[in-house]
């Protein structure tokens, strides 16, 4: 009986069930687009920031800050060991591991310059790294400055000497693409060809970059390495990492667990420090947090969004509610006289605006889903996945959302009293 009358009130006032359907339908599509990219939104914002280098460097115990290692050999402070450089494939995080590339800086001199030294960097360009599982993988300093304006080609990490060279170093020796050059140091010279002259932006300008070899060669440090730059993907920081950062030993337990087990920055950094020998790895902080602090505002504006179009949904569903409630009162006082109770008056109005509600909602969803998509084809360039957890939460905010909306006419159908409706009052 009680499934027959909603069926009945449901094709009553066509007009205002297709007006609440429809403001459930949009207020649904927007909530449900917004709540799809937020959840996918971490992985897509990781991948667009990995093209600004590395998040984490690893340096020798007791070496100098980055900005003085590119002025020194770094031999007085100790070295890396390149061999060591698979193991960094075997750390519990090793699958966020995105890209790596090691470094070794050695003073060399341009015979045909002005006697001025030039800071010349040796690193894999492309390299094909050979891991302890049995696999390979590809990484390199290509990877890690995909941002710079490269005019040539990359340099290749065999074969004939190659050099990637500065703008700042190119303009002030005139040197262009193609050139042979001579380096030397105390050690040896060698020639060596401009495969490629790269514009970075910052002090990386004024370097020359060279096959790691190479660089070890003129040092005279055979297998050995200044610093290694990591990009991992991480989770952003919370009060646990950063507690984890100042002492790891002043967690408990099961906090030390949850921390090691989790892909923040600090916990990949500890990990890797167990991995090499007489290494120290740290966060780049101006990256690292600069990941946390993006992902934040923007899921914090998805957030908002989403929780205005629930509301204003809310609020269009009230007036429309209230209003075909009005239009009905004569009928619901009729229900009253005749025996109804406030409870079942209450139940017929409610299934009937749920029933409009689900209809809407699961109309609503599936336009969400679609425009989810297309926001992250234009943002991003890449589907958004749905994560399984979207649809019980929709479920649940499209049923507050309902509830919300009649709350106001509900209450009016429990204060309206038969004798009044049925007199004309």
């Amino acid at each position: 009986m009680f499934a027959r009358m909603i069926l009945r009130a449901l094709r009553r006032q066509p007009a205002k069930k297709l007006m609440i359907a429809l403001t459930i339908c949009l207020g649904a599509a927007l909530t449900t687009s917004m709540l799809a990219v937020m959840l996918d939104i971490g992985d897509k914002v990781k991948q667009e920031l990995s093209s600004y280098g590395a998040n984490i460097e690893v340096t020798p115990k007791g070496s100098s800050v980055v900005s003085d290692t590119y002025q020194t050999d770094g031999s007085a402070a100790g070295a890396l060991k390149e061999s060591e450089l698979p193991r960094l494939k075997t750390i519990f995080w090793a699958n966020n591991l995105e890209d790596f590339a090691p470094y070794l800086t050695v003073a060399v001199e341009d015979p045909s310059g002005d006697g001025a030294s030039l800071s010349l960097v040796g690193t894999w360009f492309d390299h094909t790294l050979d891991v302890p599982d049995g696999g390979t993988v590809e990484t390199g300093l290509s990877r890690l400055r995909a941002w710079w304006e490269v005019e040539g080609v990359w340099a290749a990490d065999s074969g004939p000497a190659e050099l990637m060279v500065g703008r700042a170093v190119a303009d002030a020796r005139g040197w262009k693409v193609g050139d042979a050059v001579a380096l030397s140091t105390a050690r040896r010279s060698v020639q060596a060809r401009v495969a490629a002259i790269f514009t970075g932006g910052d002090d990386e300008d004024e370097l020359v970059y060279a096959p790691l070899a190479l660089a070890q060669e003129l040092a005279g440090r055979s297998g050995e390495l200044d610093r290694v730059e990591v990009r991992a993907i991480t989770t952003p920081e919370n009060e646990l990492s950063q507690r984890a950062e100042r002492d790891p030993t002043s967690l408990s337990a099961a906090d030390w667990e949850t921390w090691y087990c989790t892909a923040y920055v600090s916990s990949i950094s500890y990990q890797i420090e167990e991995t090499l020998t007489d290494s120290v790895a740290k966060p780049v902080r101006q990256i690292a947090d600069t990941e946390g602090v993006i992902l934040d505002k923007t899921q914090l504006i998805m957030t908002l969004i989403a929780v205005l179009a629930m509301v204003g949904a809310a609020l269009g569903i009230a007036n429309l509610v209230t209003a075909s409630v009005m239009e009905r009162s004569a009928e619901i006082g009729l229900l009253k006289a005749i025996g109804a109770r406030n409870g079942a008056v209450v139940a017929l109005v409610l299934g009937e605006m749920l029933v409009v509600g689900f209809v809407g909602g699961l109309v609503g969803f599936g336009l969400g889903l679609g425009l989810a998509q297309v926001i992250g084809q234009w943002v991003f360039s890449s589907w958004i996945i749905l994560r399984p957890m979207v649809l019980p939460v929709m479920a649940a905010l499209v049923t507050s959302m309902i509830l919300l909306g009649c709350l106001p006419s509900l209450r009016a159908l429990a204060r309206l009293q038969p004798s009044d409706v049925l007199h004309g009052k």
